[in-house]
């Protein structure tokens, strides 16, 4: 077989490729007079006519992990499943007066919603509305990287139109529309005279002044005594804006401290909610929570070029299905179908596939997935299946999820800020030309430039990965951690605020870290968790064809390393080992690193 490589093929009359996936013939018609003299000798030895009939190999088709693995039939059975378990029995009744609002935040489910559910127990008539809020697709604070990149848009496009599904299917609708919540609601408000805007309460700064900003316009609606309105300071009734608590796996007023008050290292925050609070019971609904007010035009799901951004296909690694059915999907196979959760300790530092870890991140961080739900499933496998580390540790890993959160209250602004809460001085580099070669993958290190193309490509990046991509920008390079956390802002799909920069600060030693100076050395992270090169050779093909015990570190068969590691046994290019740096030793590698995201 011969692979022919050439730079011109003009006196090659191709075939058209019919089947990629199998070997196709390619018709080679050869004219002798346009064939240069130094390919003769070669013709005349393959071929004994004028015209002949050569196998080559097509390319191999980049692998796509769908996430989740499942049918969209299959999916739809699952997911009404699920909801048919969380049905309030017949018995109870709606006593509700009125028109509520519910406005959809970062809370996009109907399954184990309280916000919901308090709407529909509080009214007549329950309107559910999306605000397209055209300030989450401007620029970051600092460096103006897109808010929302098309990745996630496409995400957040995708759990809209679920959840717009779910709620019909529930007799109710969702208006969607484009604007600013502090405008569109007050005015909804007032047109359907409604008494209460519920929705879920955020912790951060844009969201906070974005509720404060609603409550001044609710302020200037006046409405009818008889919609059970609350009465303003000049006696007129106005609408309530109702913020109700719902991202958490532990209940913020259930915690044994004041949010002044919590613990600054996790694993007391952890052993202290584990031994004095207990998690509530997921939210049931009834099986209708209609009817919806009578509105012509509830509002087209938004295209991604209505946000002034191009379509991005995923075409290689993990392509994830956005929407509430898609998660309790990911829950059913995960746990049972694949019975994979037993070993989720001994596997969730893998990166390659969908199955090294449950991938209910970006679920979690669009609300489409309630965490307590997730808990529920755990004690549901440990009481069919099995109990063991592996079942605790997806627990372990919600509970990382609700410290940075609620940390996010006792810190404010400070987890944005250059110092972080500990407001430090460090002192730290912002060079464009650094920075760029870690964001595009060029660093000259493949196992930091997989994870970066594997983020920009999928929007998803392995808790290992993270932390390493983390280390190497803000410890090798020495670049100002915030405008990695900008870069992933921009990038993942499952960005929240105070996930993403409660582990930035964590990981620039800024932050929550009893251990501020933690440094994971990439030959030491190479030899653990790719040892064969797999994942490297994954994303950068040029490296398949070296030894495996080359790929991490190949020498000038790769680009030229952009900085030399700070610690670690380098040696000369080409020529670098995998053994731990002492600094990693004490720092770095241990089971309190497992936070980044699950």
């Amino acid at each position: 077989m011969y692979n022919l490589r050439y730079s011109s093929l003009s006196f090659f009359s191709l075939q058209k490729f019919t089947n990629p996936s199998k070997p196709t013939s390619i018709s080679l018609n050869f004219t002798q007079n346009h064939i240069p003299k130094h390919l003769n000798s070669m013709i005349s030895r393959i071929s004994t006519s004028n015209s002949e009939t050569i196998q080559l190999k097509p390319p191999q088709k980049s692998v796509i992990y769908k996430v989740p693995a499942l049918e969209s039939n299959d999916i739809d059975k699952i997911t009404g499943q699920y909801f048919q378990r969380y049905y309030l029995s017949s018995e109870n009744k709606r006593n509700g007066k009125g028109v509520c609002i519910l406005w959809f935040r970062n809370d996009l489910r109907v399954l184990d919603n309280e916000a919901l559910f308090k709407a529909w127990a509080s009214s007549e008539v329950v309107l559910p509305v999306y605000c397209v809020d055209p300030r989450l697709f401007g620029t970051t604070y600092s460096f103006g990287f897109p808010k929302t990149g098309a990745l996630r848009t496409r995400f957040l496009i995708e759990c809209l139109a679920d959840l717009r599904k779910n709620l019909r299917k529930h007799d109710l609708n969702l208006l969607i529309k484009h604007g600013k919540p502090e405008e569109i609601l007050p005015a909804l408000a007032e047109t359907f005279g409604a008494h209460t805007i519920y929705a879920q309460k955020e912790t951060c700064s844009e969201e906070l002044n974005a509720e404060t900003r609603l409550n001044k316009g609710l302020q200037k609606v006046s409405l009818p005594s008889t919609a059970g309105t609350s009465a303003s300071q000049n006696g007129a009734k106005t609408p309530r804006l109702q913020l109700v608590w719902g991202a958490t796996l532990y209940h913020k007023n259930d915690l044994p401290f004041n949010m002044s008050d919590i613990p600054d290292v996790y694993t007391q925050f952890r052993k202290s909610i584990e031994s004095k609070c207990k998690i509530r019971a997921c939210i049931k609904i009834p099986s209708s929570l209609g009817p919806p007010p009578e509105i012509q035009d509830w509002g087209a799901i938004p295209s991604i070029d209505q946000f002034g951004l191009q379509n991005q296909e995923v075409d290689k690694g993990l392509l994830f299905v956005g929407g509430e059915s898609a998660s309790l999907s990911r829950v059913h196979e995960y746990f049972w179908k694949q019975d994979l959760l037993k070993t989720y300790k001994e596997t969730r530092n893998g990166m390659i596939g969908s199955d090294y870890s449950t991938k209910f991140s970006p679920w979690l961080a669009s609300g489409s997935l309630s965490p307590r739900f997730i808990y529920e499933e755990v004690m549901r496998y440990e009481r069919e299946r099995l109990a063991n580390d592996s079942t605790y540790w997806v627990l372990f890993e919600l509970i990382w999820r609700d410290y940075f959160r609620f940390l996010s209250i006792k810190y404010g602004n400070s987890i944005f800020h250059l110092g972080g809460p500990r407001h430090l001085d460090n002192k730290w580099s912002q060079d464009k030309t650094l920075f760029e070669s870690w964001k595009e993958g060029k660093t000259g290190y493949p196992l930091i430039d997989a994870n970066m193309k594997e983020l920009a490509t999928t929007g998803f990046m392995s808790n290992r990965g993270r932390q390493i991509v983390c280390s190497f920008l803000v410890r090798d390079m020495g670049i100002d951690w915030r405008m990695g956390a900008e870069w992933f802002e921009t990038c993942l799909l499952d960005y929240d605020p105070c996930s993403n920069y409660g582990n930035w600060t964590y990981g620039a030693g800024v932050g929550n870290d009893p251990r501020e100076d933690r440094y994971f050395s990439i030959p030491k992270q190479a030899q653990v968790y790719d040892p064969e090169g797999e994942y490297v050779a994954y994303w950068l093909p040029e490296l398949k064809r070296l030894p495996k015990d080359k790929r991490h570190f190949p020498g000038f068969s790769y680009l030229k390393p952009i900085v030399p590691l700070k610690f670690g046994n380098t040696g000369k290019q080409g020529g670098q080992k995998a053994g731990p740096s002492r600094r990693e030793n004490r720092t770095g590698g241990g089971p309190r690193n497992k936070h980044f995201t699950r």
